[in-house]
């Protein structure tokens, strides 16, 4: 499928806003799972460009101001067309071993009771891990429908630095939480696994346009990976547009940044996915 997808971040201050630095995940990259036909992001000041570490395309951008020109809003606009392909497995060519994503990280922290749960809720795929077999993608999708069963989706009950373990002990969350209670159960059991940032594709329910997944690696010496929507019990599909994958939320978040001035600050954002005919 072929998506026109606006992402629109528009910051409010109280008072004059006098310096800002800004670091943007918001750069679709081409690869197995989409095709990027083009695409581009409006700030308000010089976007600058490199990789990350992990291989994500990063943008960063700053303003200074004098007091008698300070801003009191900034907006940024990122926008292009994606072309989808469906791709649920596929082989990672971006610069880390699979075993970097074993590593603990502090939102999606393996630990044991997460694999003694795996344990006892999908015994079939710890039974494959006990005979050092691949994982099957049926296997793997057991495993995100379980975790769905165990952390419910309700928006408001968790924020943006609420722990995989809070919110596997609290079971509740949003698909953000989701994502990195099954990043961690993978990490407890031995699978690499990473948080996938992007955009999902509902034609009835706009609100989810701002979406997490994982990644999890079945074949480390190959490097193959499947991507699972935990969200909705399913391996990825045309629905999904990756923006950036990383060890949890804080390595790939879409806009982070610090500032001098502005007072209170309010932040407002707007995601349009549009499906192309033709």
């Amino acid at each position: 499928m072929k998506f026109n997808i606006s992402h629109t971040t528009r910051y409010t201050y109280s008072q004059p806003l006098l310096y800002s630095v800004q670091t943007l995940h918001l750069w679709p990259a081409s690869g197995p799972c989409q095709t990027v036909e083009q695409w581009g992001i409006r700030t308000p000041g010089t976007l600058h460009a490199q990789l990350d570490g992990q291989g994500n395309q990063v943008h960063s951008f700053s303003l200074v101001r004098r007091p008698e020109a300070a801003l009191q809003h900034i907006s940024v606009v990122a926008k292009g067309q994606v072309t989808t392909h469906g791709t649920g497995e596929f082989v990672d060519t971006g610069p880390l071993h699979p075993a970097f994503f074993l590593r603990s990280t502090p939102l999606a922290e393996p630990h044991p009771r997460m694999a003694m749960w795996a344990l006892q809720t999908v015994p079939e795929l710890m039974a494959t891990r006990a005979r050092s077999e691949q994982p099957t993608a049926a296997d793997l999708v057991a495993l995100a429908s379980a975790v769905a069963d165990k952390v419910q989706y309700r928006q408001g009950s968790t924020g943006v630095e609420t722990t995989a373990l809070e919110a596997f002990d609290w079971e509740l969350g949003v698909c953000q939480d989701q994502a990195h209670v099954m990043v961690a159960v993978c990490r407890s059991i031995g699978l690499p696994a990473r948080y996938v940032s992007g955009y999902f594709f509902a034609a009835n329910a706009p609100e989810l346009a701002s979406h997490a997944w994982v990644d999890v690696c079945i074949h480390s010496q190959e490097n193959r990976w499947i991507s699972l929507d935990v969200t909705h019990r399913c391996t990825t599909d045309e629905r999904h547009i990756r923006l950036a994958a990383a060890t949890d939320y804080t390595a790939c978040l879409p806009i982070k940044g610090l500032r001098r001035g502005g007072g209170e600050e309010r932040m407002d954002v707007s995601i349009r996915i549009e499906p192309l005919t033709g």
